[in-house]
């Protein structure tokens, strides 16, 4: 069995992944902040799937949490043929009323635990001839959405000038794309979504799906859905300050939060 590693595992796409990833027979690193939830989600997927899940607790805002994740995926008794980094976060708020604080460690836990990860899993997937790693940003990419759409642009950019670098290394990478995803984020947030178009919404299963289509077929950019590709080739007609308007306003009034301000997942909100 291929093992996987999954960040931010146990709510929303990273849960969506590690269900798909054991019902496809995919041995599963779980990890995320919470170990009670962790080892709750471990023992689930081991006994529907018959599947080994181990769990490896770890906040990716700080450097240990970071080192413990590189280790586990350089580890060369026990290769990691599947990384998905999907462990981020959004901030409510405008630029300069979110302390700064908050803005640095969005930074390091969308970019450089992104980074660091990505090569050590690259590294060894290389020695190997053979590997995957999906990074989860958003379609916030494409459009000027302060410090988390920043955040999310360089994931695209950074996946995509990796593939092309280790292209014919039987490495693949891939940047995943989704717009506003269902997810449990918003109901145990306690918010209300109903003034968010129905078309808008994407089911999580159907994006993993997507992604590891898209993955298997050797792309470097999946945006599922043809609802939200439509809506891309829209973003270069329209000015990008209207949009990027648009989008602040919907991202930060109904993106998902928690008391803390932060999410274990990626991906869920515009």
């Amino acid at each position: 069995m291929t093992t996987a590693l999954v960040t931010g595992s146990t709510a929303g796409l990273g849960a969506a992944f590690a269900r798909r990833l054991a019902r496809d027979r995919h041995n599963l690193v779980l990890v995320a902040r919470d170990g009670d939830a962790l080892r709750r989600q471990a023992a689930e997927l081991h006994d529907r799937h018959g599947i080994e899940a181990t769990v490896l607790v770890a906040d990716l805002a700080t450097d240990e949490g970071i080192e413990a994740v590189e280790r586990r995926l350089a580890d060369p008794d026990r290769p990691v043929g599947l990384l998905v980094n999907n462990a981020g976060f959004g901030l409510r708020g405008r630029f300069l009323d979110v302390p700064m604080a908050d803005e640095l460690r969005m930074l390091r836990v969308h970019c450089e635990a992104v980074l660091r990860l990505t090569s050590a899993a690259a590294e060894a997937m290389r020695r190997r001839g053979r590997g995957g790693v999906i990074n989860v940003a958003s379609v916030a990419a494409f459009v000027p959405r302060g410090t988390y759409g920043a955040s999310k642009a360089w994931v695209v950019q950074f996946t995509q000038g990796v593939a092309r670098d280790l292209a014919g290394s039987g490495v693949r990478l891939l940047a995943l794309c989704p717009g506003f995803v269902r997810t449990e984020f918003h109901q145990r947030a306690g918010m209300s979504t109903d003034n968010i178009p129905n078309w808008m919404w994407l089911e999580a299963d159907r994006v993993v799906d997507a992604a590891l289509q898209d993955l298997a077929r050797g792309r470097s950019l999946s945006v599922p859905d043809a609802r939200y590709k439509a809506l891309l080739g829209v973003t270069k007609l329209v000015p990008r300050g209207a949009l990027g308007a648009v989008s602040s306003r919907a991202g930060r009034k109904y993106g998902p939060r928690r008391p803390n301000g932060r999410t274990e997942g990626a991906g869920d909100d515009l």
